[in-house]
């Protein structure tokens, strides 16, 4: 007698993956590769933590899709960094997983082409590639991980990482931040709650053990010692934005309270603009001059910014697409992130 079928179900598909040893091996680190990767995270821990910190800067497209646009953005971003080295820490969001609320475009490693195929081996391989283009250009790079399984692939290229509003109260991402190489910051919860964020540093900096995936692709038991360099990101939220002087000193507060150290990242998209470009450099402005008057929890700021303003409608055909526009957020444009950074290096 036949068993009644119980399992896969609704699945179409399953296509093995390259172990993630088999695409290192493949795109391989170079030995100074690893030495920027460790000076420049260096660097953001400094600006998190020492008293003489920088002011850290993430900044960047909201996702990379077009890879030549990207480039051409990190090599600006280079000159520009160049140029304010002396008081800020530029690092460039290379994002290429994006959560959606329901449905929509998952990002460069989920879907390379942009056009539902979904070929993920070469999204990837595509990551990587970029990665290391980006900082042999001298700058380093910051992503938001979703997926538990991707940091295998291309978290060794990374210097700083975020969780994002959506993952922030997931169990599977305070375990895989507890392992990560590189400084974690958790952002508030979609409400604007800092609790969940507060939460997740407490969780994130402990041992955990947990499932996962090694370099030879088996699933594997998963033990950390914890990451120390946890902090909290304000990004708004449903209920309003948080980057106000009074918002900033009652997070002060309850990291204190919860006796975390109060490093204090504030996002001047999202919530804190109202989800509107055009209010993005008003935000980052008044971040800037609360770090200026001596408000020192502000430990950095991050801005949604490409080559042309705005957003455009997806999906459509690649060649119809405006070169250097997002296809998710909307950022601001090259000319204001220059101005911007410019003018915030005179005021700190």
């Amino acid at each position: 007698m036949t068993q009644p079928r119980v399992s896969d179900l609704h699945v179409t598909s399953n296509i093995t993956l390259p172990a993630p040893q088999e695409l290192l091996e493949a795109i391989p680190r170079r030995e100074e590769d690893a030495a920027f990767i460790q000076q420049s995270r260096a660097l953001v821990k400094d600006s998190l933590f020492a008293a003489d910190g920088k002011f850290l800067l993430i900044a960047g497209p909201c996702s990379i899709h077009d890879v030549e646009a990207g480039r051409d953005y990190a090599e600006r971003f280079a000159n520009l960094a160049e140029r304010v080295r002396e008081r800020m820490v530029l690092v460039m969001r290379v994002y290429f997983e994006k959560p959606r609320t329901t449905v929509g475009w998952k990002g460069l490693i989920m879907d390379p082409y942009l056009d539902g195929s979904n070929d993920i081996a070469r999204g990837l391989h595509i990551a990587r590639e970029f990665l290391l283009d980006v900082i042999r250009m001298g700058v380093p790079t910051a992503t938001e991980l979703l997926d538990p399984i991707t940091p295998q692939y291309i978290a060794d290229l990374i210097s700083w990482s975020a969780i994002g509003a959506r993952t922030t109260e997931s169990q599977t991402h305070r375990q895989m931040a507890s392992g990560l190489s590189m400084p974690i910051g958790f952002k508030n919860g979609t409400m604007g709650n800092l609790e969940p964020a507060v939460n997740a540093i407490k969780a994130a900096t402990q041992t955990q053990t947990f499932l996962g995936v090694g370099l030879d692709g088996r699933a594997s038991a998963v033990t950390t010692s914890g990451n120390p360099d946890c902090h909290i990101i304000l990004r708004g939220g449903e209920k309003g934005p948080n980057f106000d002087e009074v918002s900033v000193a009652e997070t002060r507060a309850l990291l204190e309270k919860s006796r975390l150290p109060a490093a204090i990242m504030i996002d001047a998209s999202h919530g804190n603009c109202s989800k509107n470009h055009e209010r993005m450099p008003t935000v980052f402005e008044n971040i800037v001059r609360q770090r200026a008057a001596g408000e020192r929890s502000i430990i950095g700021a991050m801005l949604e910014s490409n080559l042309v303003a705005g957003t455009q409608s997806f999906p459509k055909p690649r060649s119809e697409l405006v070169y250097g526009q997002s296809i998710t957020d909307a950022c601001i444009d090259w000319e204001t992130t220059e101005d911007l950074i410019l003018r915030a290096a005179d005021m700190l």
